[in-house]
């Protein structure tokens, strides 16, 4: 990869963390201040998204430098090392999500502020959709692994905000219906159903990055006999 593409790659993953920085930020507060597992959720996966992409930064940067050790392990390895991390850390979060949601449905389910929420949710909606498309717009010319991972990270959260938007509508119009009393399970069954969903999405990157690094051990192996 030439310098110049290594450092436009190293720039796309910097305007990442830092999106990834707000999200983070914005979720955590909203979701522990109003009690919203789903909207913690989100907040954890953007903070966790952020730590994610500083490690492929890191990578990308170590990459640079021909005499690295992350260098002498070739670039598809180290880059496959850094997606099983990141999907590995995400399957994590999806299960603890959803055993934490399932536990919410045995103990009352969850108030929450609908309007509130549906307004952050457009908020999230607009703002991941936008990281969303910028990235996938970059990698279209960089064509690099690093941010094909980075990628699907955001594609994962833009969807994650549309179904928390969606399903917080839905909790409103339970509010205002004879099944009010319902719509305290709102939060939950929204965990459930996006944990269901979005599992394979990190089930996928893990294995394939351990498909690739096995690639990778078999032609270092090849050239080293």
């Amino acid at each position: 990869m030439s310098s110049q593409k290594q450092h436009n790659e190293s720039s796309v993953l910097r305007v990442s963390a830092i999106i990834a920085t707000g999200f983070a930020v914005a979720g955590l507060v909203v979701g522990v201040l109003m009690g919203s597992l789903v909207i913690a959720f989100d907040g954890v996966y953007s903070l966790v998204s952020l730590l994610l992409t500083l490690l492929s930064l890191a990578a990308a940067h170590q990459l640079k430098k021909p005499k690295s050790q992350a260098a002498k392990y070739g670039r598809q390895t180290v880059e496959s090392v850094v997606i099983a991390i990141k999907g590995l850390v995400i399957l994590v979060i999806v299960l603890a999500s959803l055993y934490s949601a399932i536990s919410s449905m045995f103990t009352g389910g969850r108030p929450v502020d609908t309007t509130v929420a549906t307004i952050f949710g457009l908020f999230n909606v607009l703002g991941c959709s936008y990281a969303w498309w910028y990235i996938s717009k970059q990698n279209k010319v960089l064509c690099a692994n690093l941010i094909e991972a980075e990628t699907k990270q955001w594609q994962m959260d833009t969807l994650l905000s549309f179904a928390v938007m969606a399903g917080f509508i839905t909790a409103w119009g339970l509010e205002l219906s004879p099944w009010s009393h319902l719509s305290v399970y709102a939060d939950p069954v929204m965990m459930i159903l996006i944990s269901a969903y979005f599992i394979k999405v990190p089930a996928s990157m893990l294995i394939d990055a351990c498909k690739s690094l096995s690639q990778a051990e078999d032609v270092n192996y090849a050239r080293n006999s």
